[in-house]
């Protein structure tokens, strides 16, 4: 019997890392700063260079990193904020948080990004931002997103949730937009061995404002200038992403062997493979095919040993939480066959050539039963 296929393996990332990570986690203990403090502070400028950014802020998650965004933008009770059904729910959460309206617009059939030439017609005067996702690892369509923003006058946040490191026209994304926000969740591109986040921009005003935020409104301790939150990184966590940042070049162009490797030799079968977009280069956090028989593949793949996972299933508009906007099944019939056929196959930098020839071996068994 082969192997099991995991769909994620981190300790194989871990493992050969384990000396330098064990030696930074004791950097912090020795210095005994475990809520911000140096090991997040260096991190933040690294992450900052890294973006080509001026502002790097950390948190304690991508959540409070989109959170503070809205707050920055001044999105609050009245407003809109246009975004994408097709994604994880902090997106939307974001702009629930600050009491605003998430609007939806339907995805492009091809990358399920949010589809630029429905997004003029989702603008009214109560819009306050416009939040695209680069999903999967690929950015959306910045220069068609970035023209309709220019237009209307209104400023763009990038989730970058699932991108870190992915480029646009040769260039890294995370300033495009006014703001740009990442997750660190430990399944992410650059994970931490828990949770956290990050919000990058070139606007110091904002990055001076979002420190305070995230440290209960205060920049002199015990005195409060607004109403705050306790989303502050903790020390380990900078410390470990110091460590992983350094290896995230290396292990996006493994996960750029699998996709292509993936893409070759699953050409000759009925899946729909992800493509990247002209002008995109993918950092592929997850490689996603589709199918109409998604959920009997599925069965198939874990009964033969190969992990596998659904993102997403459930589009945001018929979300329970949701209810209250007044949606229904059809309104984005692009996201809503999306979350029936998408199926994540295995993907991370230390996938080897023999796990992959697996997967497919497995995927081709199920189409020629």
């Amino acid at each position: 019997m082969p192997e099991p296929i995991p769909y994620l393996d981190l300790r194989a990332q871990i493992q050969p890392l384990r000396a330098e990570l064990d030696a930074a986690v004791a950097r912090t203990i020795d210095h005994c700063s475990f809520c911000l403090g140096p090991d997040v502070a260096q991190f933040e400028k690294d992450f900052a260079k890294f973006c080509g950014a001026e502002h790097c802020v950390a948190f304690n998650s991508g959540t409070s990193a989109l959170h503070i965004a809205m707050l920055l933008l001044g999105v609050g009770p009245g407003d809109e904020v246009v975004t994408t059904p097709f994604t994880f729910v902090a997106t939307s959460w974001a702009i629930s948080y600050a009491g605003a309206k998430p609007v939806f617009v339907d995805v492009d059939d091809t990358t399920f990004n949010l589809d630029p030439k429905l997004l003029e017609k989702a603008i009214t005067p109560r819009t306050k931002a416009i939040m695209p996702v680069h999903l999967y690892g690929q950015p959306f369509d910045v220069d068609a997103v970035k023209e309709i923003c220019r237009r209307h006058k209104l400023p763009m946040v990038e989730d970058s949730a699932q991108a870190h490191g992915a480029k646009w026209k040769g260039k890294v994304i995370g300033t495009f937009g006014e703001i740009s926000c990442f997750s660190f969740y430990p399944g992410k591109n650059l994970g931490a061995f828990g949770e956290g986040g990050a919000l990058v921009t070139n606007n110091a005003e904002f990055a001076k404002r979002a420190r305070s935020l995230r440290e209960h409104g205060s920049t002199v301790r015990y005195y409060h200038d607004e109403v705050g939150y306790n989303y502050r990184m903790e020390g380990f966590q900078g410390a470990v992403l110091g460590v992983k940042l350094k290896h995230l070049e290396k292990w996006t162009r493994e996960r750029q062997r699998v996709a292509r490797r993936y893409s070759e030799l699953l050409a000759d079968t009925p899946l729909q493979l992800p493509r990247e977009a002209a002008g995109a280069e993918s950092v592929w956090h997850l490689y996603v095919a589709r199918h109409p028989r998604r959920d009997e593949l599925k069965k198939y793949l874990e009964e033969h040993q190969v992990g596998c996972a659904l993102h997403y299933p459930m589009p945001l508009h018929l979300q329970q939480c949701y209810a209250g906007l007044g949606y229904h099944a059809g309104d984005f019939p692009v996201a809503e066959k999306a979350a029936r056929e998408c199926l994540s196959l295995p993907i991370f930098p230390e996938l080897t050539e023999a796990q992959i020839q697996r997967v497919v071996e497995v995927v081709k068994g199920f189409f020629g039963k």
